[in-house]
């Protein structure tokens, strides 16, 4: 049935909305809400299924912590898919306002979708404000209506919405909350964000969208015609040369975050930190052609950071 939203108007909920037919069933928000404990099994199951990194990396992480991080993380992917995989602009709009509803209820006590039931403890147990996770949904917005960035400061404000709330919400939920390592922490996910958007030029413009600046574009000589044709020019080759070295700054700003934590966060931190850092020497390893083939890290590779963390979490 509809429901009536802050402003009087009416908006669909649960499976009447009809974006959701793009999602996996278990998405829609169900007619009463479960239990803490099948909530909880919800976004574990969720969080398992969509990620292979994602297990991994709880490896490092207090048991007693891994409830909240499969909550905040089940938040984001779901949050991710309905601005990305729904395939209609105002559906997606629809949806993630819908999803801002159940966030408000969240905070107030009565939310009915499982990961809200799961994050309402979490955000309790670690008080955590609902600014970061709005923010999130703030970025998922703008990827329906903006598909273009003119400068780099541009595509920073994009990240400051798209990834460096992932990052404040860890911290948050380990129980940091000072301003100093909330910086660090956003360099760390807007290196990660950049690496990403590098990876995945190709990727992005099949959907329609440019993160890399157009200003940048100009300077090098690269037109849209060469990505759209994949046309992996010298002038391209440059502008994604000058673009890896630039996130791989970003990188090394965040570093010292793993010197400010406790050694189980270090460690998780690390291994994301040199995986985007692995995502950039793969660019580099194929000449910083991007367009024609998607740079991968190898699964040895890949074996290899776990085992050198897990090797660090062992001294």
């Amino acid at each position: 049935m509809p429901s009536i939203t802050s402003n009087g108007s009416q908006s669909l909920t649960g499976a009447d909305a009809p974006g959701w037919r793009a999602l996996p069933p278990e998405y829609a928000i169900p007619a009463s809400p479960p239990s803490l404990e099948e909530a909880r099994r919800y976004c574990e199951r969720l969080a398992r299924s969509h990620y292979e990194n994602f297990s991994v990396a709880t490896w490092f992480l207090p048991r007693r912590l891994q409830p909240h991080f499969y909550s905040v993380y089940a938040y984001c992917r779901i949050s991710d898919d309905l601005g990305d995989e729904v395939g209609n602009p105002q559906h997606a709009l629809q949806l993630l306002d819908i999803w801002e509803g159940e966030l408000d209820a969240c905070y107030a006590g009565g939310p009915r979708h499982p990961v809200f039931v799961a994050l309402a403890e979490t955000v309790r147990a670690c008080d955590i404000p609902r600014q970061p996770f709005a923010d999130l949904l703030t970025a998922f917005r703008q990827d329906q209506r903006v598909s273009r960035y003119e400068s780099f400061k541009d595509v920073l404000g994009y990240c400051h919405n798209s990834a460096n709330p992932v990052g404040r919400l860890v911290l948050y939920v380990c129980g940091y909350r000072d301003a100093e390592r909330q910086q660090l922490s956003d360099y760390t996910c807007t290196a990660l964000q950049l690496a990403n958007f590098w990876q995945d030029v190709a990727v992005d413009y099949g959907k329609g969208r440019i993160y890399l600046p157009l200003e940048d574009l100009r300077r090098f000589g690269v037109t849209e015609k060469d990505i759209a044709e994949r046309r992996a020019t010298p002038q391209f080759l440059q502008l994604m040369r000058f673009e890896v070295e630039r996130a791989r700054e970003w990188f090394h700003k965040g570093l010292p975050l793993t010197q400010k934590v406790d050694s189980e966060l270090a460690i998780d931190i690390e291994l994301f930190s040199r995986g985007g850092l692995e995502i950039l020497k793969a660019i580099e390893s194929q000449g910083y052609d991007v367009l024609r083939r998607r740079p991968v890290i190898s699964k040895a590779r890949r074996l290899a950071l776990v085992a050198r963390a897990g090797l660090r979490k062992l001294l």
